[in-house]
């Protein structure tokens, strides 16, 4: 996250937002995967994964205590490889922390295996 009166969230960052399968009053925390540096939209429009605490699903990524650089969740989570969503900043409530560039990387090339 950068230092600037409205910060531009960065690749790593996990941000807690709204979820837009639940409505304006239910968020979540998401990955950012990116901020579309220098492409139309950037700072304003960010490509996500969720994080979930639910644990039965298959595929799911799980988010090691080291792979925390800052902050955390309030429950253990994991990366949602096939939960990708177009998020706004608008929609972002604030800032959880930020992941270590392996998982981010991991969460990348699952998500990329889901679209294969």
């Amino acid at each position: 996250m950068t230092d600037e009166e409205t910060p531009i969230f960065e690749r790593g960052d996990v941000v807690y937002g709204d979820d837009p399968f639940k409505g304006d009053k239910d968020a979540r925390p998401w990955l950012i995967l990116s901020n579309h540096e220098g492409r139309p939209f950037h700072g304003d429009q960010y490509i996500a994964l969720t994080l979930t605490s639910k644990s039965w699903m298959d595929g799911l990524i799980d988010i090691p205590g080291e792979s925390w650089l800052h902050g955390g969740t309030p429950d253990e989570s994991r990366i949602v490889p096939w939960g990708v969503q177009s998020i706004d900043h608008e929609d972002i409530d604030f800032w959880q922390g930020r992941l270590a560039d392996g998982i981010v990387d991991n969460a990348i090339a699952a998500l990329v295996n889901e679209l294969r």
